[in-house]
């Protein structure tokens, strides 16, 4: 049998989780909290073997703050988070707080047994989820990579007036601003524009800005 703590503050999801946990043959609740403070004090005087976490109670990290505490005292549980929103950001925050896995509100209840008895038997599914954004993260830094050693090779060609250019348009000034600035005409910052979009292969100013940005190197203009 399956001990569960229930941890949610909106009433109505709460009671809805426990009848649907209560109704399998091989899950029980054995207790129930509205908030974070609640669930740490029921949890070191209730023999469980799962925590249903609510993130957002009381205030907006209550969940993670109180499964933290719950498993300082208590390393062997095993919890699953309950959240509004499916964000990769939500797998690192499972992670960073030591939950098992993470569960969207609203979801099917043959989902959400599914978790529960994966979790319990040790083959929590955030697993899949960790290696899945783990691959997204590795494919992500390899085309950064990429980026920068092109952008990098494009610097070292550019001319002293190019990078000065890149650099007021950093700034985010404006063609006949930036034409003022460096005392010559529109046109001429026009022409000098276009050989600059041609060596980044871009085809506007404003790719090359958010480019540079995303790539955290401004401080070389």
């Amino acid at each position: 049998m399956i001990r569960i703590l229930v941890a949610e503050d909106f009433e109505l999801i709460r009671e809805d989780l426990c009848d649907v946990l209560n109704q399998q043959e091989d899950m029980t609740v054995v207790g129930s909290a509205a908030s974070g403070k609640e669930i740490e004090a029921l949890a070191l005087e209730t023999d469980f073997d799962l925590v249903l976490m609510d993130i957002e109670m009381e205030t907006t990290t209550a969940g993670i703050q109180a499964t933290e505490h719950i498993l300082e005292k208590k390393p062997e549980a095993k919890v699953l988070f309950l959240t509004a929103h499916e964000t990769d950001n939500m797998i690192l925050t499972s992670m960073g707080a030591g939950a098992v896995d993470y569960i969207v509100k609203g979801c099917e209840d043959a989902e959400l047994l599914q978790h529960i008895r994966s979790a319990y038997a040790g083959q929590a599914m955030l697993d899949g989820k960790i290696q899945n954004l783990l691959l997204k993260e590795y494919s992500r830094l390899r085309t950064s990579e990429r980026s920068l050693l092109f952008f990098i090779s494009t610097v070292s060609q550019l001319t002293a007036a190019e990078r000065d250019l890149v650099r007021l348009l950093l700034e985010d000034k404006k063609i006949k601003e930036i034409a003022a600035e460096r005392c010559v005409e529109v046109v001429t910052v026009k022409t000098q524009i276009k050989s600059l979009l041609r060596k980044f292969g871009c085809t506007r100013t404003k790719e090359i800005v958010d480019t540079i940005r995303e790539l955290n190197v401004t401080h070389l203009f």
